[in-house]
């Protein structure tokens, strides 16, 4: 830049051209950052959601072999009388990213629920039980309709030999 002075003696810039080394970045690379980054972000929620189900996995693992060793009744837990219980179980859940419905994110929990297992259990014995009872059922009205069906086979050749 040159330094001009004025009549009134006051300094006046001017530019002068230079070459320019940094420009601004095309537009179409800035779109591809922004795509890169949010497919960033996606394989980051993807990733903490397949942890969660990896953690809620090893969580019921671990209730797993603590009511087997609960069922045994034969674990030492230093050289004390066995408790009880070998592990309590209060309220879990593991993180968990959730997409709304406009594609944001919202990084919320999810609730591990450890006794799902032993109601399925109880919900599949039930339905084996009324299964069975109908099963049952069936086959006592089947042996009641054949002694009903005798005995009305009999009853008519009782009959049948008293007319002759």
């Amino acid at each position: 830049m040159k330094k001009i002075l004025d009549t009134d003696k006051k300094p006046i810039l001017l530019l002068q051209p230079t070459s320019v080394t940094s420009a601004i970045a095309p537009l179409q690379l800035q779109e591809k950052k922004i795509i890169s980054e949010q497919q960033c972000l996606i394989a980051q929620v993807e990733r903490i959601n397949q942890m969660a189900e990896e953690l809620e996995t090893a969580i019921l693992e671990l209730k797993a072999i603590a009511n087997t060793l609960n069922t045994q009744k034969r674990y030492p837990v230093l050289n004390e009388q066995p408790c009880k219980n070998i592990c309590q179980y209060f309220a879990v859940s593991v993180p968990w990213v959730k997409r709304k419905p406009d594609k944001s994110f919202i990084l919320t929990t999810r609730r591990v629920d450890l006794f799902r297992a032993e109601r399925e259990a109880a919900l599949l014995a039930e339905q084996l039980r009324q299964q069975t009872k109908k099963r049952l059922a069936s086959q006592q009205h089947r042996k009641n309709k054949s002694r009903a069906e005798a005995d009305t086979k009999c009853l008519f050749k009782k009959v049948l030999l008293n007319k002759s």
